[in-house]
């Protein structure tokens, strides 16, 4: 997707445009300055450790605090509305007042940056909407994506209405949950009227990865396509151990990056939970990030005080930011990690036995329910080579969105690899997209029925668009499937136009699948269609080189003896290769290298791709004959018995080329900083949230309502000793909730 949605003068608020002159300087933490303003239980409506409920009743606390900020030289303040949502507020009974208390907390801040005024240097003074993630986390099954999408809708009306000049996502543990934030907004915004920045900010730990597991590289992924304006960090850790994960997103992320750090990790004091970090040592290593990663907007999370934030402006206002060229590379990703569609050594693999289609033992065990088995045919293509799943559930009279639902929820937290939602229905794709946080490639959109307001392009693209996929676009009109070169690439034209201009995609989004008949029937009107499949590639790849392609090769060879089919699959794959296909759906332990492939049986799987015969000779005649009696059991070993051995594909750029080379750095940046674990046990992530989340709540409770020390450290300890961190290490418990 476009890195921007709208020119930055397009919004209805100055904050990218003031962004785009200097560093802006946002606030610190609220629940600090909170802990000092001597609340009583009768504050918090006797509602223990709710701070969304002080926008009610004392508004004038959290005046003061944003006050204090703006003096300290902020130019951004957050609001207290980290809690407006529903799982917070639902635990204290009065989730019908998330819109109402978003509405209050904004007006607040509304009210002081009005007071204020613009800063010396003509900059507006800004109100962010703060949204928090909340205590249920959707890819762990807590909660469902449109439950919490629609609260946040809510919230973010509110924000709308209160008069805020930006939409800040902090605090994210899960990527679906930030998704269900964005696509908020954006709804929100559509509704009432108004165009808003979006931030989001993602909660790195000090394992390196996101609570879910999520690395950085597969975060960028994820959220860049969704159209937000400015990704970073803020919470859990501070400024340290950030670092590395900062360098990443201003050598890779196309927008704007942020950073509100914590004050440092949090020690168990006389007081509680305590940050070491002085003003002085934020501001140095603030003002560094400006410096070294060209970060256009700090500010600190927990911990962090007025005087953080005097000192972090001074300081950043002495340095100069560094100039970012970022070097993006085209990706999809799971939950977990990245995958470049590009690869060094070989085609992208797409698995091809997660279809009920495709495997009758896969769509067996989806009928029956046995989702173990299901599982276990994705781990089986993962161990084989494949870089993606294609998952499909279109059974006839099966309920496919429910199909979808049961097994997209159990892929995303099981599979590391990517996912392609292969569909013809808009319902089974949108409750595909609404389960697996990771980018998505969609599978597909084509004119069958044309491109009007009711199509399926048109409702399936909708789809794509929001949850920012890469979609499959076949060469299909409404004359039918294109069979020869003309027709296939005048279709992915009109494609590539409609997609880009009318849709906002970027041609890298764009995966054509030029389709392809079989050859191995023997009728004559077919002889050509592997020639027009392969010739349609490569005129679409000169065109438009950042178009990617894929195909299902298996639909070549369909009839043929096993053993011809593999040969016949692997000598296609290897022509379409060399012309442009980056991205093919293949068994991957079913692919031969063409050098194991014995020279009379390639040139005849050749002579029939191309269609070249003679009265005396017909290629798909002699290939039969070669393959009479023979199984696939006793060819050659295929990819997936040597799928360590990558570089057996001859590709069609070369691999010394300066882009490959760059992408090979960054690929092995990413495995540098891989913790080498695989995705987090299910039950074991649910648990850990879980008794994170409650933790988190005893802490705010002891927090807000100051009790002796020894109360505190109680609380900090339990949830030490839940989740098995370091004492008082909660993400969020000092801020806002935050």
């Amino acid at each position: 997707m476009a890195s921007h949605p709208t020119a930055i003068d397009k919004y209805d608020s100055t904050f990218l445009q003031a962004m785009s002159r200097r560093v802006l300087i946002g606030d610190g933490a609220m629940g600090t300055m909170l802990q000092a303003a001597d609340l009583t239980l009768d504050d918090f409506n006797h509602l223990e450790g709710c701070n969304e409920i002080l926008n009610d009743t004392r508004p004038d606390v959290l005046a003061d605090i944003h006050r204090a900020y703006f003096e300290a030289g902020a130019d951004a303040v957050e609001t207290n509305t980290f809690g407006c949502n529903l799982s917070n507020l639902g635990d204290y009974d009065i989730a019908d007042r998330i819109r109402e208390l978003a509405y209050k907390g904004v007006s607040i801040a509304r009210g002081v940056a009005d007071e204020f005024g613009p800063s010396a240097d003509g900059t507006d003074r800004f109100v962010l909407g703060s949204m928090g993630p909340g205590t249920k986390l959707p890819s762990l099954g807590h909660t469902t994506f449109d439950v919490i999408r629609d609260a946040y809708v809510e919230c973010v009306l509110g924000m709308l209405e209160g008069g805020a000049d930006g939409i800040l996502i902090e605090t994210s543990q899960d990527l679906l949950q930030l998704k269900a934030a964005v696509v908020a907004a954006r709804r929100a915004m559509e509704q009432f009227g108004r165009h808003l920045p979006i931030i989001t900010h993602v909660t790195v730990e000090t394992t390196g990865t996101m609570l879910i597991g999520s690395e950085i590289g597969a975060a960028l992924t994820a959220i860049e396509p969704l159209g937000v304006d400015v990704i970073g960090l803020n919470c859990a850790t501070g400024p340290t151990e950030m670092s590395e994960h900062l360098r990443y997103l201003s050598k890779h992320a196309r927008i704007p990056v942020s950073v509100m750090p914590n004050a440092g990790l949090p020690v168990l004091g006389k007081n509680g939970a305590e940050y070491p970090l002085t003003p002085e040592d934020m501001a140095t290593a603030l003002a560094g990030f400006v410096a070294d990663y060209g970060l256009q907007f700090v500010g600190g999370c927990c911990g962090s005080t007025p005087e953080h934030i005097r000192q972090v402006a001074e300081a950043v206002a002495e340095v100069t930011p560094a100039e970012r060229r970022p070097e993006h590379e085209s990706e999809t990703s799971s939950l977990y990690t990245a995958v470049p569609f590009e690869q060094d050594a070989s085609f992208l693999v797409i698995a091809e036995r997660t279809n009920s289609n495709g495997s009758k033992a896969f769509r067996e065990a989806m009928i029956g329910g046995d989702y173990e088995t299901c599982l276990e045919i994705a781990k089986n293509q993962t161990r084989d080579g494949a870089h993606m799943l294609d998952l499909n559930v279109d059974y006839v009279g099966r309920d496919g969105a429910a199909d979808m639902t049961e097994l997209a929820s159990r892929f995303a937290t099981a599979s590391t690899l990517p996912i392609m939602i292969d569909s013809t229905e808009p319902d089974v794709i949108r409750a595909g997209l609404e389960h697996l946080g990771g980018r998505c490639a969609v599978n597909s959109v084509n004119y069958e029925d044309g491109d009007g307001p009711n199509s399926r392009f048109t409702r399936i693209m909708s789809h794509v668009k929001e949850h920012g996929a890469a979609v499959v676009a076949l060469t299909i009109d409404e004359q039918g499937q294109a069979r020869t070169a003309d027709h296939k690439v005048a279709i992915a034209e009109r494609l590539i136009t409609d997609l880009t201009e009318n849709w906002g995609l970027e041609e890298e989004d764009i995966i054509i699948d030029a389709l392809t008949f079989p050859i191995s029937t023997g009728q004559e009107e077919v002889r050509r269609d592997g020639i027009e499949t392969i010739e349609a590639i490569r005129r679409i790849k000169q065109a438009h080189p950042s178009i990617h392609f894929t195909l299902g090769i298996s639909n070549i060879s369909f009839g043929l003896n096993p053993a011809a089919r593999q040969v016949l699959n692997s000598v296609f794959l290897h022509e379409c290769v060399q012309a442009g296909l980056d991205t093919a759906i293949v068994h991957a332990s079913k692919i031969l290298p063409m050098a194991r492939i014995p020279d009379e049986q390639r040139q005849t799987a050749l002579d029939l791709v191309y269609n070249n015969r003679t009265d005396d000779y017909d290629p798909l005649q002699k290939l039969m004959e070669l393959f009479e009696g023979v199984s696939a059991a006793s060819a050659p070993p295929a990819r997936g018995a040597r799928r360590r051995e990558r570089r057996w594909c001859v590709r069609h750029v070369p691999a010394t080329s300066a882009p490959r080379a760059a992408n090979r750095r960054r690929r092995q940046e990413r495995l540098d900083r891989r913790p080498r674990r695989g995705p987090p046990d299910r039950a074991a992530a649910h648990h850990h949230q879980r008794h994170a989340a409650v933790g988190h709540e005893d802490r705010r409770r002891a927090l807000r309502l100051r009790p002796d020390a020894t109360a505190v450290r109680a609380a900090v300890g339990r949830s030490h000793e839940v989740v098995g961190r370091a004492p008082g290490a909660v993400h969020g418990g000092d801020r806002r909730g935050r």
